[in-house]
């Protein structure tokens, strides 16, 4: 007797042993009061396997979900691990020679402007002389 549905149908089981008729008032009452118990037991054994049923149906989704993040993490990792590429070609440098005094000047590529005057630290004269202008003498 475990479930409600067990528990009415002994009780409706001890009404007819006990000759419980709707003769009487409280016979009709308590007879009465028996079949909405039995319809109540029956709504609850409909909700609870409605219940299973959605919970079933949750937990899929979630699993589903959750291979979707996965997915997604995995693609995010992907987009991180070229993004630190990005970031290492980002931090490049030339090396380039003064025409002028032979001396070796490193540029960082990213904040590299052709449009300065970019001098050497060295002589003080145009890395990069326009033309015909301050050429080395050869």
């Amino acid at each position: 007797m475990n479930s409600i549905n067990d528990r009415v149908a002994y009780l409706k089981g001890l009404a007819e042993g006990m000759k419980i008729s709707d003769e009487t008032n409280e016979g009709k009452l308590f007879l009465k009061a028996l079949d909405v118990l039995e319809q109540m037991a029956d709504e609850l054994t409909e909700l609870r396997k409605d219940y299973d049923e959605l919970n079933e149906y949750v937990e899929s989704i979630d699993d589903d979900l959750a291979d979707m993040e996965d997915l997604l993490l995995d693609d995010e990792d992907e987009d991180d691990d070229d993004e630190e590429d990005d970031e290492d070609e980002e931090g490049e440098v030339v090396e380039y020679t003064c025409p002028h005094c032979g001396n070796e000047v490193t540029f960082d590529i990213d904040g590299f402007d052709f449009e300065e005057e970019n001098l050497c630290p060295a002589c003080g004269k145009p890395l990069f002389p326009a033309d015909g202008e301050d050429e080395p003498e050869a």
